[in-house]
């Protein structure tokens, strides 16, 4: 029988959580891509785009706020390592069938260990505040669909989500 903490490489033997040891890996190039949405009132969704949120400029905020948290990764996750980013790209895009907003981001950089939480975090910080900057006006928005959706590099090698 299996112990619930085997093939985790974040739980030690003990079952206790700590850092893995990334100092003998190689440096590769690595990437990853992260998605998201926020659904909304079909009004909210016009009021964002026509830039009339009480709070200003959702999508640009909610941009910065991406790239920020993918930066701060670490510090928001506890067994992250720090990373030198070389790219974090978050986009955000209409979706009328939504109705809402499409987030997604990606992370980059040539180090030892992936950027998937980065992108992660990215999605899940830029979609909380979209949610912040018009709940004024909608406080039924939907936050949902964060997941990995690629990633590049590594001993594990590239992965692609389902469609």
């Amino acid at each position: 029988m299996s112990k619930p903490h085997e093939g985790l490489t974040h739980i030690d033997q003990a079952g206790e959580a700590h850092m893995v040891d990334v100092g003998d890996k190689a440096e590769t190039s690595r990437s990853a891509t992260a998605e998201g949405f926020v659904r909304m009132k079909p009004e909210t969704l016009a009021l964002i785009l026509e830039g009339n949120a009480k709070k200003g400029d959702v999508i640009g905020t909610a941009r910065l706020a991406g790239i920020m948290a993918a930066k701060k990764t670490s510090d928001l996750i506890p067994l992250c390592h720090p990373l030198m980013l070389t790219k974090v790209s978050v986009d955000i895009t209409e979706d009328a069938s939504l109705p809402g907003l499409r987030v997604s981001a990606t992370a980059k950089l040539t180090g030892k260990t992936g950027v998937e939480m980065e992108a992660l975090t990215a999605v899940s910080v830029c979609c909380l505040t979209i949610y912040d900057m018009a709940k004024a006006a909608d406080k039924a928005m939907e936050i949902g669909g964060i997941r990995l959706i690629e990633k590049t590099g590594g001993k594990s090698g590239h992965y692609q989500a389902d469609a």
